[in-house]
């Protein structure tokens, strides 16, 4: 990810928090629409799962420029994941579910090159996660 790209990304994403709330619910109607039976892995209330994403967001989003900040909790994530049933190709509806809810959260402002810094935060975020979770073998899966 270039500077560009990082900006683009805290940007949009800053005005996309002002939703509050409601980018979560937004991100899991999406991710349930996707791959109904998701919804199964979440136990616990959806408004603490919503907390805890958009909290998780909210690091990876201020720490792009240094990315060694993201890897150690992102792998703690990921493994803890593995947990719950997560597999690695769930990444890559999570990633489609991300890019719906930041279409619906901004509209027009979620322009193609938004899109596409997303697409690549997204995919240094999930590449080290699944990586940490199912080691090199999720590339072939892929």
């Amino acid at each position: 990810m270039d500077e560009t790209d990082v900006q683009l990304v805290q940007s949009s994403f800053s005005k996309a928090a002002k939703l509050g709330d409601k980018v979560a619910d937004i991100f899991y109607a999406e991710l349930f629409a996707i791959e109904p039976s998701l919804r199964s892995m979440f136990k616990g209330p959806m408004d603490q799962q919503g907390k805890k994403l958009l909290a998780t967001l909210a690091f990876v989003v201020q720490n792009l420029h240094d990315a060694e900040k993201i890897t150690g909790p992102a792998q703690a994530l990921a493994i803890k994941h593995v947990d719950y049933g997560v597999q690695a190709q769930h990444y890559t509806l999570v990633g489609n579910a991300l890019l719906r809810t930041l279409k619906k959260g901004l509209g027009d402002e979620f322009t193609p090159r938004t899109r596409t810094a997303w697409i690549a935060a997204y995919k240094l975020l999930a590449d080290v996660m699944r990586e940490a979770a199912y080691g090199a073998s999720w590339r072939q899966a892929a």
